[in-house]
């Protein structure tokens, strides 16, 4: 018996040296958020107004991660088989191409999102062509009729010698043209998105590409995650969302300030995904997922500060089991011109959805992206 006992040990002793020797696929360095998510109450008081909305094209759009609406009612979105859809005003659905190659594998896994292509950001332009931010291959003009792409900036270009890892979020000048847009990471792709959470490095930038001059100008650096952009009604601002720390910057474009950026939402009730104006001219943050206080403090706080769990974690744990730790809770919050909550949206137990990615108005609709569900859920009446 005390053989077999001590055989075990050294059993046990000789795989925890294998795991501890085991490089980690991570370089995290130690991060302490602000303090306590804030509480429940307020503004981000609980309700289910999320809860009275319906599903469509369950099925059939897997993932809907972004939206942009033409002046005749069509709205566009890309899913993660790499494709870019248009849905009429009748709710019938269009495919209009493929971002990348059209394979049976497409969606099954993410494993084939750096051959399928993964569309993310999707605007229009001033001159009805679509702005799509591919998350693997770059920043594509398409055109939403024929269907046909043109390659404005090739993610292995990249821009001040640094390739694009993880194309994101996208915002288009109805003034100017200009597209301003966001990688997340320099290391990470998007179908590596959790261990660029759990490493939570400030590897991200926010760019813009001048369609006249064809030139990439990298306007920050030394982002956490820079995901979701949006313009002021003035376009005086950019307001930007950093993910993997709960973060809302603005960037000022215009004015005394311009070329800075400021802090105006910080250690929020969860990770903001795309932003989006609101047909009140205020802002809507989709929330990617919920950032509790409960028992314990959430996950994610409680390893930030410690490099060597984290290391040790991404050795072990495959990027799948993640999310079995996200909850199934669905939270949009609605922010005021100074980048403050004056409301919020709840599904408290996801029966209409969770996992916000983009929440965009268009013709009294509500469209609630997300950047793995199998549906695409819809609001027919805000203020219900």
């Amino acid at each position: 018996m005390r053989l077999r006992r001590r055989s075990l040990l050294a059993a046990l002793l000789a795989v925890a040296v294998g795991v501890y020797l085991l490089p980690s696929p991570i370089d995290p360095k130690p991060h302490i958020l602000k303090g306590p998510p804030p509480a429940l109450e307020g503004p981000l008081a609980v309700n289910t107004r999320l809860q009275r909305g319906r599903r469509l094209f369950t099925g059939k759009l897997h993932g809907p991660e972004s939206f942009a609406a033409d002046a005749h009612g069509n709205v566009y979105t890309g899913t993660v088989d790499g494709k870019l859809w248009r849905i009429g005003p009748d709710d019938s659905l269009v495919l209009i191409t493929h971002m990348g190659q059209d394979l049976p594998e497409c969606g099954s896994s993410t494993d084939y999102e750096p051959v399928c292509g993964r569309p993310h950001g999707v605007r229009l332009d001033r001159h009805g062509q679509l702005v799509v931010a591919d998350s693997y291959f770059g920043l594509y003009s398409v055109d939403p009729e024929t269907g046909g792409k043109t390659l404005l900036v090739a993610s292995s270009d990249g821009a001040d010698g640094v390739p694009f890892a993880f194309l994101n979020g996208l915002e288009v000048s109805s003034k100017t043209g200009i597209v301003y847009f966001t990688d997340s990471s320099s290391r990470w792709g998007r179908r590596h998105v959790r261990l660029e959470v759990v490493e939570l490095n400030s590897l991200g930038r926010l760019l813009s590409y001048n369609p006249v001059n064809k030139k990439v100008t990298v306007l920050l650096d030394s982002l956490y995650m820079p995901n979701g952009i949006a313009l002021s009604p003035d376009e005086n601002f950019l307001l930007l969302a950093e993910t993997s720390i709960g973060r809302i910057l603005r960037y000022w474009l215009k004015g005394p300030k311009a070329g800075s950026k400021e802090i105006v939402l910080d250690n929020m009730i969860g990770y903001p995904d795309n932003i989006r104006l609101s047909d009140r001219g205020t802002f809507l943050v989709g929330m990617t997922t919920t950032r509790f206080q409960k028992l314990l403090p959430p996950f994610l706080d409680m390893i930030a500060p410690y490099p060597a769990v984290k290391r040790f974690l991404a050795k072990l744990v495959p990027l799948s089991c993640y999310s079995l730790l996200l909850p199934r809770y669905a939270l949009v919050l609605e922010l005021g011109s100074d980048g403050q909550i004056v409301g919020s949206l709840h599904d408290p137990e996801g029966r209409l959805t969770w996992a916000i990615s983009d929440v965009f108005q268009h013709r009294g609709r509500t469209y609630l992206g997300s950047t793995d569900l199998p549906f695409l859920p819809i609001l027919d009446d805000w203020a219900s």
